[in-house]
Order: C-alpha cells, then sequence, then structure tokens
C-alpha cells in the first residue's frame, strides 16, 4: 500500500487509485496537495516472475502511469512523483547487473518504460543531486548484501518543470535500514525551497 504524511498539516487528498486502473485491487497511487504541490505517491508492480501475468500487470500499469504522469506535468502545478518504481534505470543504479539479469526489476521493457517517464520532462531529483553515483535504495536481506553495500536503487522521487529550480539537495538514509528489523529499502528524500510553505 501507499500513504502520505505530512508534518503540522493535513493533506488534502486529490486521487485515490490511478486513473485507467479502476479494475486494480491493490492500493498503489494516492495523491495529495501539501503546501501546493502535488505528490504522487506510487507502488509500481514488482513485476516477478517475469514473463507472465505479473509482468504483464506491470507494463500495464506502467502505461496508465504514464498517461496520468503526462496530464500531471502538464498541469502547471508543481508535482512530485515518488515511491517504489520496481525499476533498476541503468546498469550504474546497481552493485552487479550480471546477477539480476533475469529480474523484471532489469528487464529491456521496465527501464524503458522509465525512461519514456523522463521523456516528458520528469527530473530524476536524486541523479540529479548525485550525478556520479546516485546512492542506492535498496539492499535485500540475502548474502549480507547490506553490509557490502551491493544494493539496488528502485524508489525515485521525480519533478515536473516548475520544481528543478527550487531543488536544495536529495539524498537516501541509508542509516535507516541497518537498524534492526529495519526495512530492505532506506528513505529516499527531496528538500525543496517552497516560497510561502510553512515550516514546523
Amino acid at each position: 500500500g501507499v500513504a502520505i504524511l505530512a508534518r503540522g498539516r493535513e493533506p488534502i487528498e486529490t486521487g485515490r487509485g490511478l486513473p485507467g486502473m479502476e479494475d486494480d485491487p491493490q492500493s498503489r497511487y494516492l495523491e495529495a496537495v501539501i503546501d501546493g504541490v502535488v505528490i504522487g505517491c506510487l507502488y509500481l508492480p514488482n513485476g516477478n516472475p517475469q514473463p507472465g501475468p505479473k509482468f504483464d500487470y506491470k507494463l500495464r500499469w506502467f502505461e496508465a502511469f504514464h498517461k496520468h504522469a503526462k496530464k500531471l506535468y502538464a498541469s502547471g502545478l508543481p508535482v512530485v512523483l515518488a515511491g517504489d518504481y520496481n525499476v533498476v534505470p541503468t546498469d550504474a543504479d546497481i552493485y552487479n547487473p550480471a546477477s539480476w539479469r533475469d529480474d523484471a526489476l532489469l528487464q529491456p521493457e521496465s527501464r524503458a518504460a522509465y525512461a519514456r517517464l523522463l521523456k516528458q520532462g520528469w527530473t530524476d531529483a536524486i541523479r540529479a543531486r548525485h550525478p556520479e553515483r546516485a546512492p542506492f535504495t535498496f539492499w535485500t536481506y540475502w548474502r549480507n548484501r547490506f553490509p557490502r553495500d551491493a544494493g539496488l536503487r528502485i524508489d525515485h522521487l521525480l519533478l515536473n518543470a516548475e520544481l528543478p529550480p527550487l531543488l536544495r539537495d536529495a539524498g537516501v538514509n541509508r542509516d535507516v535500514r541497518g537498524r534492526p528489523g529495519a526495512s530492505d529499502h532506506a528513505p529516499a528524500w527531496i528538500e525543496l525551497d517552497l516560497p510561502g510553505a510553512s515550516r514546523p
């Protein structure tokens, strides 16, 4: 599932469920406005095993997401599309692509779908702030991969044209992943210099 929280104020919900996927029983998309910024929170299908119905579902969901993202991009409002995209965009975003080649996260169709989003004009905020090497966001619990930093970057924050000039910083809180009982994902974040935004 997905959730949107705001410190000191109530998010104004503007959408629940991805348009075009009304038959989807899974809670994978939520949209709200906070301080004048539209936040789209998503959990894109994993797609494994592939090929098969789960991968087909992933691509169908991606196609509906493209259409909605295009409308949001053109809305004239500042928009952030944040969440687990379940896509490793390039081989630079994984410790060792060879061991994941058959995974849905690295399939050419998955990567092409993510690249199509960027071609709409969206800015990958973490990549923009860390052009040499963007930090990983995910480490499985298998084979001691977190201590070895054998990670992947699959959690992304995309900004439409209104927000990159206001982007102060972006990163990943890697230390959270090392806590006892932690998720296999670490929190990815951005800091925006929003004029008139309330500061709790």
